[in-house]
């Protein structure tokens, strides 16, 4: 099998949550909400809405703000890359991973402006042969079109095979089994009920490292 290994990047190579937490605290000082305010934010982020527009549509419904849903959806997007982390452990074994010889590349959903400046913004864009975009190429996963595209620019092919790592069920398992790839889970809680199982479960991004430098010796 080739050295190829793509990632998921929200709540796999970067802490989406803990950035959330600190964006919804800025959210209720900026609009004056009480605490109170901060905890619906996060239980309604956790709840999985299909999309941000939808977020911000009921956050204003709930608050009555004045700023339309496609303001503070932008707002958002402007902030969110300058909250996120990449911990400096995270980019050091990806670039250990390439030095051994592996491709390694970023496939993930969003708006290309929020996910882009996460990626540049955090250290990511150095650490990684090429990355796929939802927002930018238009096709989300577990789409088998985005991996593809993933792999391709890290040069190399799907038809060679390779790894996922991320931790959803549908985008990064399920859509790493369609596009013939092994998987490993980073397991943030209870495994849902869902038809593809990850060839391995990790807690921590590093560990899928480490599992894969295993494989390729």
């Amino acid at each position: 099998m080739q050295r190829l290994a793509l990632f998921d990047l929200d709540n796999t190579l970067i802490d989406l949550d803990a950035a959330f937490l600190l964006w919804a605290e800025e959210f209720a000082e900026e609009h004056r909400l009480s605490r109170k305010a901060v905890d619906h934010l996060v239980k309604l982020d956790r709840n999985g809405l299909p999309h941000r527009e939808l977020f911000f549509t009921k956050v204003r419904e709930r608050f009555k703000l004045s700023a339309s849903a496609a303001d503070l959806w932008a707002a958002y997007r402007r902030r969110m890359p300058h909250l996120v982390e990449c911990r400096p452990e995270v980019i050091a074994a990806l670039t250990e991973l390439r030095a051994s010889g592996w491709r390694v590349g970023i496939v993930t959903n969003g708006t290309a402006d929020n996910q882009l400046g996460k990626i540049q913004r955090t250290g990511l864009a150095d650490a990684v042969d090429g990355y796929a975009l939802s927002g930018v190429e238009g096709i989300r996963k577990p789409d088998v079109g985005l991996f593809e595209i993933a792999a391709k620019r890290c040069g190399m092919s799907l038809i060679g095979g390779g790894w996922m790592v991320g931790d959803h069920p549908v985008a990064d398992i399920g859509g790493g089994h369609a596009a013939d790839l092994h998987t490993i889970w980073i397991n943030h809680g209870i495994w849902p009920d869902h038809e593809h199982s990850p060839d391995h479960t990790v807690t921590d991004v590093i560990h899928a490292v480490d599992l894969l430098r295993d494989t390729g010796e």
